[in-house]
């Protein structure tokens, strides 16, 4: 067994015990920080693929922010645990049944499945010939030349999602000074401030 064969087992059997511990650990911290090792060891598992550019998303985007994100959250916000474990319980045949449903499917996706005799071609057709350009180089000149459009197109969709987000949770209270930015450009600057002639002593009452 080489090396790469050993680090493939390594990576594998690390992502497969990280995900079993975020199921079944209390501490939503410690479930956190398996994600990031699953995330990590998910990483290393690309860069064996030959695929070092999604690793370094992966590595980037999930570790470097959403775990990150995750974790402030669930540090941050006083949310009880235990509650939610006990409504938890009340749900258990409905997440059992849609767990069996899921299992087949994917059973019968997989009993089924045919290479079609052009599915070779078609797939290597997209990318140019590894020889000649580098993965991620190669990557690039698909999504900014082949499909700049739909790629663009994708980019717009997220900033209405995330626009649409911040509209539907946005709240206005009545009791939260707010910054009028109108307001404080038409100010009168004579009115805005006062200045106070302080005698030696005498102090601020």
């Amino acid at each position: 067994m080489g090396i790469a064969d050993f680090a493939f087992y390594v990576f594998a059997i690390t992502v497969v015990t990280a995900g079993l511990f975020v199921v079944v650990s209390r501490n939503p911290v410690h479930s956190v920080l398996w994600l990031i090792l699953a995330f990590i060891s998910s990483a290393g598992l690309f860069v064996l693929l030959g695929a070092e550019f999604v690793a370094m998303l992966l590595v980037i985007v999930y570790v470097g922010a959403v775990a990150v994100l995750f974790l402030f959250v669930v540090m941050m916000l006083d949310v009880d645990f235990a509650e939610l474990r006990g409504e938890m319980a009340t749900f258990v045949p409905f997440a059992i049944l849609i767990g069996v449903v899921l299992l087949m499917e994917i059973g019968l996706a997989i009993t089924v499945w045919q290479f079609a005799d052009t599915a070779q071609s078609s797939l290597m057709s997209a990318a140019p010939a590894a020889d000649d350009v580098q993965n991620t180089a190669a990557l690039g000149q698909i999504i900014y030349d082949d499909y700049i459009y739909l790629f663009q197109g994708a980019g717009l969709i997220l900033l209405v999602a995330m626009i649409g987000a911040i509209l539907l949770t946005m709240t206005h209270r009545k009791d939260v000074k707010r910054q009028d930015v109108l307001a404080q450009m038409h100010r009168d600057p004579a009115k805005a401030m006062e200045v106070i002639d302080v005698k030696p002593g005498q102090g601020l009452s």
